[in-house]
């Protein structure tokens, strides 16, 4: 990859703030657009707020895979809040400057949370593999102390790592543009206006995504690979179509989220793709918490059943 050369800041002012353009190329949308993600966010909070209520009240649900899933549908609503709450005011007020700290700790938030999950959609399919593959062995591989450690893990491993990496890139220097074509401070965009040399920065992005994304992704992809060749072996399609479905909302999740992250930080970039960046973000930052739920309780039996009980007619 060549580096794009950049002016550097020699006798020029320092960035102390940037504009976050959100969606401000649809002026006439703004109130529209306002109280659509105004909407989006109140039902991602009741809706995973539910998911994980329910997965702790309900005994019926007091199972390792339930105990991931509530610690899934609590980080969504962290995750979502680390964006959503700012663009909210941004669309509401019309006022979209951030402060260079601002910025750089709402990226450091994002980057955390998008490692825990993705490490957390790992030990999700681990999870799977391990009660459809080695049943036999699920109570003892998988104990409450297992999966607690499992969880912890999962949500501070990624942290010094990712606190490196935005201390790394806001100890660029900024003295060009400060308009960010994006509704929240991301890595690419952050990027594109430092000044001088990134090329050092954009490698340090690439072996982060690859650590944090690319390996709990290969995980993935194996969990799934033994668990679809098991299932096909059962001799009974009543035990197959139990054990898909055990497997088909995670599979839908793992999709979305590593479908859109992938492409917005893998694919080549370019001057225009800004808008492009947008679209796909929203994908992994707020449909993936928006689908959560809905996939859940739609395609899981149990959770259909706990959310009766708690919501009796």
């Amino acid at each position: 990859m060549k580096p794009q050369e950049k002016p550097h800041c020699e006798n020029l002012t320092k960035l102390m703030d940037f504009v976050l353009l959100d969606f401000a190329e649809l002026p006439h949308l703004q109130g529209l657009l306002f109280a659509l993600f105004l909407v989006i966010y109140i039902f991602i909070l009741l809706g995973n707020g539910t998911i994980l209520l329910i997965t702790k009240v309900d005994p019926a649900l007091r199972t390792p895979m339930y105990f991931f899933l509530g610690n899934f549908s609590f980080l969504e609503m962290c995750y979502v809040s680390a964006t959503l709450p700012r663009m909210l005011n941004s669309l509401w007020t019309q006022r979209r400057t951030i402060s260079l700290v601002a910025c750089a700790t709402q990226m450091c938030c994002v980057i955390v949370l998008g490692a825990t999950e993705c490490f957390l959609l790992a030990v999700m399919s681990y999870d799977r593999y391990v009660a459809i593959c080695s049943p036999l062995h699920y109570p003892l591989l998988m104990n409450p102390r297992v999966c607690v450690q499992m969880v912890a893990g999962c949500w501070v491993t990624g942290v010094p790592v990712q606190i490196g990496q935005t201390f790394q890139i806001f100890s660029l220097s900024f003295c060009g543009s400060n308009l960010i074509n994006h509704f929240f401070c991301d890595i690419p965009p952050i990027l594109k206006l430092a000044s001088g040399d990134t090329f050092v920065n954009e490698m340090v992005v690439y072996l982060v995504i690859v650590l944090f994304v690319a390996v709990p992704f290969l995980l993935i992809l194996f969990s799934y690979g033994k668990i679809i060749s098991t299932i096909l072996r059962l001799s009974s399609s009543t035990s197959r179509a139990k054990a898909f479905s055990t497997c088909s909302s995670h599979l839908v999740i793992v999709t979305l989220f590593f479908g859109s992250g992938i492409i917005t930080y893998l694919r080549p970039k370019n001057q225009d793709s800004g808008g492009t960046d947008k679209v796909l973000s929203l994908f992994y930052t707020i449909v993936t918490p928006l689908f959560n739920p809905m996939i859940y309780s739609l395609r899981n039996k149990d959770v259909t059943m706990a959310l009766r009980k708690f919501f009796p007619k």
